[in-house]
């Protein structure tokens, strides 16, 4: 067979993308793993930097978790002294979301080996074909630059 087989599933840009993203998130999971941490953690500690103090509600909404998930999330952190469950001020009823100060230095590493993951990824392609390639995804996926 001179051809590699599915040419025609192989060139579609959906499949290609699919197969892209899961070495993208191998890449990212095995990086993580050396904090010992998981993606939804890391969304979640990086969510909490931008947003905090939050209500677990609007922090749910924000990076797209459901709610009984991201309780699972927040315990598991909660346990390793990476965030802070409180009331919330603006409103007692609710648990506000906070990142600690070994929470917030754990996301710092966890950023740096994300980083050189995604280099890892993109590193056949030039720092030009990179940024273009970003701007290219952000258009098809509807996320603003």
């Amino acid at each position: 067979m001179s051809e590699a087989p599915l040419p025609a599933i192989r060139s579609l840009p959906s499949w290609l993308l699919g197969r892209a993203a899961a070495r993208g998130r191998t890449l990212v999971a095995e990086a993580l793993a050396a904090e010992d941490m998981r993606m939804w953690h890391h969304v979640v500690l990086s969510a909490l930097r931008d947003l905090a103090p939050v209500a677990q509600a609007d922090l749910g909404r924000a990076v797209r978790l459901d709610p009984k998930d991201l309780v699972g999330v927040l315990d598991d952190l909660q346990a390793a002294a990476l965030v802070v469950r409180a009331p919330d001020p603006r409103d007692r009823r609710k648990n506000a979301v906070s990142l600690t100060a070994a929470g917030g230095r754990l996301l710092e590493r966890c950023e740096e080996a994300v980083r050189a993951a995604n280099d890892e990824l993109l590193a056949p392609l030039s720092q030009a074909e990179r940024e273009q390639f970003t701007g290219m995804l952000r258009r098809i996926s509807g996320i603003a630059g």
